[in-house]
């Protein structure tokens, strides 16, 4: 009797964890687990920081379109309005591209990564960026998350 009081805590508890690490967790990006921001800083290194910098400082003027109606690579540090998004469309938005995920007649140069990173590396470079915030930016991140549910 005592041994299936003991299977069946383990069993909820296993429910319990699977529940939490899918819908009903308000984070997508793993920005707490140390292996994943390791890799996401390795993967933004090589696929983000020609364009977002090195120091996550995105490019020059990035709020002001060229001549041929791009805007420059954003920042992904606090002062860029990366953390203005929620978990879900950051991911989106790298996977399948700013154009795709906006729609109409914006431009962006800044294409998916759908067919060169996995799902768990786009959200390890999510980590990454998202490790670098300072704690009120996160909170303030993870709030907007609770709020639309991701």
């Amino acid at each position: 009797m005592r041994l299936g009081i003991v299977a069946a805590v383990i069993v909820i508890a296993g429910v319990a964890v699977v529940v939490a690490r899918t819908g009903a967790q308000a984070d997508l990006i793993p920005y707490t687990d140390s292996d994943a921001v390791a890799l996401g800083a390795t993967l933004y290194d090589e696929h983000c920081a020609a364009c977002h910098g090195a120091n996550l400082e995105g490019e020059p003027n990035w709020r002001e379109r060229d001549a041929d109606g791009y805007l420059p690579a954003p920042p992904h540090d606090v002062n860029g309005h990366t953390w203005h998004h929620p978990d879900r469309q950051l991911f989106e938005i790298t996977k399948y591209g700013t154009e795709a995920m906006v729609g109409g007649n914006y431009r962006s140069n800044m294409g998916g990564f759908g067919e060169v990173l996995t799902d768990d590396e786009i959200l390890a470079v999510l980590a990454y960026i998202k490790s670098t915030w300072p704690p009120r930016v996160i909170e303030r991140h993870d709030a907007m998350n609770a709020q639309v549910g991701n």
